[in-house]
């Protein structure tokens, strides 16, 4: 019997808008229900029940439409879905449009970035303390995570959170909150590895670099060899030819920080940042805390518009209503206009870092946004796709992936040169491979958090990653990949790129053992007296010997005792006595990393 087929009538007299005609774009935002897209479509809502019911699905008219079946329906009847946020789509529905001519210059946000004790915080301290004094006077600065300072009548935004960490934990959220990343370099150190970690992060976020050579008061300073440091690793100064601004200062002595901000406003000037303050307020939020006398409160940057007292708001799977806001100098507010960090009160449940905040005036627009979200939220835990070597080929060739990212760490300058050459020489004319960031030394959390922020996999050649590492890569679901040898490597990323990928064997990380004492015994050898940190030791285990989250040697147990018994494994918590099959190079503090290897088919 031939089924009918589902005719798809317009809701009033004419054709729907999608029907019968060249395929055109039609705007969808998250969480749209049956009865909403039909209007879009201008069709009825009944019509599009029976294509679900067809399908096996019962649907009703307040049923809100996964991706997947926009797309069937789009494919039956002929239109072209543009998914949009639901801050796009609201930003449509708004009163005001953001006119050109209301759009008006705004203060540059900053983030400060560079090696420890280079003296960032020094200079963040030295910039409030020397400039906060324009402005009025009397007040008690008050630390919201951000502040602002003036100069030659202007404002300037400091996000007070020094360190790429909160820089990438807000990329790593979607969210861009930094116009300009001032990197400080000490005179008297040089460029250090910290100080590429943060060049690579600020280029991964596209973000102008302000060069600011401190500790120039030092005897042993040297501007020139810091230049030639940071021309090596690709970042050339004005005075070398270059487009990067760099300035000489001592925050401990307040000497250059007005050249400093002078250049800050000139590079602000060359982005012409612009804002509409007559929109309802947009920003995101820089940190949140319990405050055990106001409640949730969230230190909020506002990016365009203008937030005012009694708003009703949104930010990640939070509402609230604005009972009151405070800057940073702790006066209380009315409003807060564009590139103004505020302090607000109240959330009904705690914002993230990195969480976007949006003003809206509707009510029940607000339980569905957080209705929505929530279950975006569920799906993207369970969808989260990370680039993985084993599905590389397939997203390669269906066109899903141009650039593989990659973060490289090595256990020295020379491996890491040889990794670098031989990963180059990889690239097809169907992918680039991209290699973000790349160091000597042990996956930190901050390589992790760039990974994840720029939907990269981390390569570790002689290296772990040290426990809080660890730790954000199964959160954040970034794939490590480790190696020994430089071969492997190579056939294998080759391998996974070309689509020939054989079943991995893939490495699981079993326990952890601190060796506390070494014990010479006659006829035996040296003898490792340990402690089981976490998981298990068994006899005949593969283990690493770690120093500083440094691989020294790979061995296996060969004999493991309790006390004077001889033991098939001892767990977590308890202390054992382990004998290795060839290694006699550790002491004590070293770490064995207990692993065992599996094969898995994908």
């Amino acid at each position: 019997k031939e089924e009918k087929k589902i005719e798809f009538k317009p809701r009033s007299g004419g054709e729907a808008a999608v029907l019968f005609k060249e395929p055109e774009i039609i705007r969808i935002p998250e969480g749209i229900t049956i009865r909403d897209l039909a209007q879009r479509l201008n069709i009825k809502a009944k019509s599009i029940i029976q294509f679900f019911l067809k399908k096996g699905k019962l649907l009703t008219i307040t049923t809100t439409l996964s991706k997947d079946d926009i797309d069937a329906l789009a494919d039956e009847i002929g239109f072209i879905p543009e998914y949009t946020s639901i801050e796009e789509d609201i930003l449509e529905k708004i009163e005001y449009e953001d006119r050109e001519e209301d759009r008006v210059p705004r203060p540059p946000v900053v983030t400060v970035m560079g090696h420890v004790d280079h003296g960032k915080t020094t200079l963040l301290d030295a910039i409030r303390e020397t400039n906060v004094a324009e402005r009025e006077e009397g007040g008690i600065t008050q630390k919201i995570g951000a502040y602002q300072v003036v100069h030659n009548g202007r404002l300037i935004t400091f996000i007070d959170t020094p360190g790429h960490e909160a820089f990438t934990q807000m990329r790593a959220r979607g969210a861009k909150a930094t116009d300009i990343v001032i990197l400080v370099v000490a005179a008297d150190d040089g460029v250090m590895p910290q100080t590429v970690e943060a060049i690579n992060h600020a280029r991964a976020a596209n973000t102008p670099i302000v060069v600011a050579v401190n500790k120039i008061d030092k005897p042993n300073a040297n501007v020139e060899r810091v230049y030639r440091q940071l021309a090596e690793v690709g970042l050339l100064i004005e005075e070398w030819g270059g487009d990067t601004i760099a300035v000489s200062i001592s925050a401990k002595k307040k000497q250059g920080i007005d050249e400093l901000l002078e250049m800050v406003l000139i590079v602000a000037d060359l982005l012409e940042l612009k804002a509409n303050p007559k929109l309802p307020a947009q920003g995101i939020v820089l940190e949140s805390r319990l405050d055990p006398k106001r409640g949730k409160v969230a230190t909020v940057l506002i990016q365009n518009g203008t937030l005012h007292e009694g708003d009703q708001f949104f930010a990640g799977l939070s509402t609230g209503k604005v009972q009151a806001m405070f800057n940073d100098r702790g006066e209380r507010i009315r409003s807060a206009g564009p590139s103004t960090p505020v302090e607000v009160i109240r959330f009904d449940e705690l914002p993230e870092a990195g969480d976007m905040f949006q003003v809206v005036h509707d009510e029940k627009m607000l339980r569905k946004i957080i209705q929505v979200r929530r279950e975006k939220q569920r799906e993207e835990i369970q969808k989260r796709q990370r680039i993985r070597l084993e599905d590389l080929h397939k997203r390669i060739e269906g066109g899903e992936i141009h650039e593989i990212p990659i973060i490289l760490k090595a256990n020295s300058q020379g491996s890491l040169e040889a990794l670098q050459k031989a990963i180059a020489e990889l690239e097809t004319e169907k992918v680039k491979i991209n290699i973000i960031h790349s160091g000597v030394g042990p996956i930190t959390s901050g390589d992790v958090m760039l990974a994840s922020a720029s939907n990269a996999f981390i390569i570790g050649f002689q290296v772990r990653p040290d426990h809080k590492a660890r730790e954000e890569a199964e959160k954040e679901k970034v794939e490590i990949r480790f190696y020994s040898v430089i071969y492997d490597m190579i056939d294998e990323l080759e391998a996974s790129i070309k689509g020939a990928l054989k079943p991995i064997k893939v490495e699981n990380i079993i326990g952890s053992v601190e060796i506390r004492r070494v014990f010479k015994i006659k006829d035996v050898g040296k003898v490792a007296g340990c402690f089981v940190q976490e998981g298990v030791i068994r006899r005949g285990s593969k283990v690493r010997i770690l120093r500083d989250n440094i691989v020294m040697a790979e061995d296996e147990v060969v004999s493991l005792k309790r006390f004077q018994e001889d033991v098939r494994e001892v767990t977590a918590g308890f202390e054992c006595g382990v004998r290795l099959k060839k290694s006699k190079d550790f002491k004590a503090g070293d770490i064995l990393e207990v692993y065992e290897i599996v094969e898995k088919y994908d």
